[in-house]
């Protein structure tokens, strides 16, 4: 059950560049209602059964909640983007970089990194030189689209490292519900103020949102979430990582998306370097966290 459970997870975070890809919407509208129906979804379980946790909350505990929203917030808005411009390969592989930024924001905070993780950090950003160097070539707006999965890279590490924080002392319903509340607003409001629609799209479009919500926020992240409290956070960290393939593998059969070879030699490289971060890092860290029902390092996407 545990394998069957891993690989829908991997199949459901992997769909979630190839399906935004196809969605004719605008990035920030299908970020909106992902995270608007995700929260509704998960609204359900805990006004019925964590009324009374919820009750004994305070300010506190809600802040780091409110920072990892925002976070979430503009990771989406980068990545949903990003994916509209160049590669579904490309991206995903790029904004899976979080765990590579947040050695970095690790070492800003006088946390250094042994030499095997410098090495891992090498190896990923020799893969996004690689990356943007063919598609500088290829065309401007795949570098631009490069740029934006990097900046959400950087966004989902700080999503993860606030979300970290609030698990602390919230339930993954509890978080979740307020994350994916919180982020909602803060993109209906950016929806409001660029003017983007938020209904008006044609029946396909729909169900874009629909599989996107159903299978990457809910399924897929849930799953990583519920896996947490039977396997370590090292293996889940991992299994994220298929995600690099995955979606270029997605993107190449349903999308007709083919790429250069030297951009699956870069591909190949920040996957590599990704999981030595995440082995040697998760090594040091992770690995000797006691672990906690609902405490998660499952992906943004």
């Amino acid at each position: 059950m545990t394998v069957l459970l891993a690989v829908l997870g991997i199949l459901g975070v992997s769909a979630s560049g190839p399906i935004m890809a196809a969605t004719a919407a605008p990035a920030l509208a299908i970020a909106f209602w992902r995270t608007a129906l995700g929260a509704a979804v998960m609204a359900v379980p805990v006004a019925t059964r964590q009324r009374t946790q919820l009750s004994k909350l305070r300010w506190a505990d809600y802040k780091w909640g409110i920072a990892a929203a925002v976070a979430l917030a503009l990771h989406f808005a980068c990545f949903i983007t990003s994916v509209k411009l160049t590669s579904v390969a490309a991206a995903t592989a790029l904004v899976c970089l979080q765990a590579a930024w947040i050695a970095v924001f690790q070492l800003l905070g006088g946390i250094k990194p042994g030499r095997p993780v410098v090495l891992g950090l090498g190896l990923a950003l020799a893969g996004v030189v690689v990356v943007s160097g063919f598609d500088i070539g290829h065309s401007p707006q795949a570098a631009k689209g490069d740029a934006l999965a990097l900046a959400g890279g950087a966004l989902a590490a700080l999503y993860t490292m606030a979300g970290a924080k609030a698990r602390r002392t919230m339930s993954t319903g509890i978080y979740t519900m307020l994350c994916y509340g919180v982020c909602a607003v803060v993109l209906l409001a950016m929806c409001l103020i660029w003017r983007q629609p938020l209904a008006g799209f044609p029946p396909q479009a729909w169900l874009g949102i629909a599989a996107v919500t159903l299978v990457s926020q809910i399924m897929g992240h849930t799953i990583f979430n519920h896996l947490l409290a039977t396997i370590s956070p090292l293996v889940v960290s991992m299994m994220i990582l298929l995600e690099i393939p995955g979606a270029a593998i997605l993107a190449a059969v349903f999308l007709g998306e083919t790429l250069p070879a030297g951009t699956y030699a870069g591909l190949a490289l920040i996957l590599a370097g990704l999981g030595v971060v995440v082995l040697l890092q998760g090594r040091s860290s992770l690995a000797r966290r006691p672990r906690r029902e609902g405490d998660g390092t499952g992906g943004a996407d």
